[in-house]
């Protein structure tokens, strides 16, 4: 072979390795992502102790709903506020990686929306995960820190540019510009989620019109004449169309002919547009949420995007117990469906917990508190359902309320509380319960403690406590029976 030869063949042979290479590496189209089957929606509830967590919700028409994790809260913010809301799921076009976004507040711990709009956090909240079931620890991002007089970063959203190669991050942030202080949509570009580029103005309405709630879904084979299509809350729910992420936008038109608005047109008042393409078809849902009204969430849905007017309202829906606020849909593959469901889908019974040596007694919570009674009302307040222990120790379990999800049985100081999960080792190991026969007799049950192996929940005074058993009436005192 001859030297030219020689070397157009190694050049050949580079050549196929960077492209094979750079095959490799760059992340396949979200349209090479196997076929899409189901919904999961990432929500949160409201202003209750847990409300401003992220909840689950799934559904196999993308109109019918049902609560995952028996209507309790799927992850907890143990960062920042220790609260969450507005949950945005995001995807890499790949489909090898999921993050969740969501905005740092939580009213519930008597923050004013005053002070959280105009001394708030400026940070957002992120989980990662390479398979939707298992998340990273929440992680603080300050996106809107280098905004000049930034007051807070609410209801943030996230979607892949394809012309830059990254992802483009938006929110809303109150700051001062020009002499008038109002939400303005502001973004960064961010590959990782960890670092971010520095804000830029992205949305900004005329006069003091503020704008807090966008979000944005792109259109396979631009049906309706465009790539992507975005919803805002700025007085009316305002849709706008454009080819390109970051390139100028086209406005549509509003609702208002539907009788909905974000406020100045009145009728019904709605805020958190949230988009989903209905699996296999060109039909596309916007679901709005009427906050004033406390109905949550109703989707209107359109074939053709390309005018507000093609819009219609959709009653047959059904979105679950949990009321939903404002949060985002991702359609599910079968294989990410049954990974979700397999996590989070199961129904768990609702049991009692009756007493041994008071058979007309019950285990319940009153004011936090926990005891045995008879004659319980409401009857919710003894019904606890047996989850996997949150210790994660095998053959364990713990008692999550049936009336407030997320709360669970827990000793303190050896006595017992009904508590908010915190996430914290020592929280799990708290409410975390070895299933034993029971001491009294084989045939009932006695709950170890995981972590102090040589206590078990008794009685005392008809208040459960976590002691050590030594005697025939702390046996008894510690024996019960899981009932329905």
């Amino acid at each position: 072979m001859s030297r030219a030869l020689h070397r157009a063949g190694a050049t050949f042979v580079v050549a196929v390795l960077l492209l094979t290479t750079w095959s490799l590496a760059a992340p396949r189209p979200a349209a090479a992502l196997d076929p899409f089957t189901g919904y999961l929606m990432a929500h949160f509830t409201g202003e209750s102790a847990t409300g401003e967590q992220i909840y689950l919700a799934h559904s196999r028409d993308g109109v019918h709903w049902t609560d995952l994790n028996n209507g309790g809260p799927v992850l907890l913010s143990t960062v920042g506020t220790r609260g969450v809301r507005d949950p945005a799921l995001v995807r890499s076009p790949a489909g090898d990686r999921y993050w969740i976004v969501a905005t740092d507040l939580r009213i519930a711990s008597g923050t004013s929306w005053s002070d959280a709009a105009n001394r708030g956090s400026t940070s957002l909240v992120v989980w990662e995960s390479t398979d939707l079931v298992n998340w990273s620890a929440p992680r603080l991002v300050n996106v809107a820190g280098g905004i000049a007089g930034a007051g807070n970063a609410w209801a943030p959203e996230a979607i892949w540019n394809p012309a830059t190669g990254d992802y483009v991050v938006y929110w809303a942030t109150n700051s001062a510009r020009n002499g008038v202080t109002k939400h303005r949509i502001w973004y960064a570009r961010t590959g990782d989620f960890r670092s971010f580029t520095a804000p830029q103005l992205y949305i900004e309405r005329g006069g003091t019109q503020g704008i807090i709630d966008t979000q944005i879904v792109e259109v396979p084979n631009s049906v309706g004449g465009y790539r992507y299509y975005r919803a805002s809350a700025d007085g009316h729910i305002t849709v706008e169309a454009s080819n390109s992420v970051l390139g100028s936008w086209t406005t549509l038109g509003n609702l208002s002919h539907l009788g909905i608005s974000n406020g100045t047109g009145g009728g019904n008042v709605v805020e958190g547009p949230m988009w989903a393409q209905f699996n296999g078809r060109n039909e596309w849902a916007l679901w709005l949420d009427q906050f004033a009204t406390g109905r949550g969430y109703l989707p209107i849905v359109s074939t053709n995007l390309d005018s507000t007017q093609n819009f219609r309202t959709h009653s047959d829906y059904a979105m679950g117990g949990n009321r939903k606020r404002h949060g985002s849909i991702l359609n599910l593959t079968a294989a990410e469906q049954s990974r979700v469901l397999g996590r989070w889908g199961s129904s768990v019974p609702v049991n009692r917990i009756q007493s041994y040596n008071y058979p007309d007694r019950y285990v319940r919570h009153v004011n936090l508190d926990v005891r045995i009674d008879a004659n319980v009302s409401p009857a919710q307040d003894a019904q606890f359902r047996l989850v996997p222990g949150l210790a994660g120790a095998a053959g364990t379990v713990s008692f999550q309320s049936v009336n407030y999800p997320g709360y669970y049985l827990r000793h303190y100081g050896f006595d017992f509380r009904l508590e908010a999960s915190d996430g914290t080792g020592t929280f799990a190991g708290d409410a975390t319960f070895r299933q034993v026969a029971g001491l009294a007799s084989s045939s009932w049950t006695s709950f170890q403690s995981y972590n102090y192996p040589d206590r078990y929940i008794r009685h005392y005074d008809y208040v459960l406590r976590l002691d050590p058993v030594g005697d025939a009436q702390g046996r008894a005192d510690a024996t019960f029976r899981v009932t329905s």
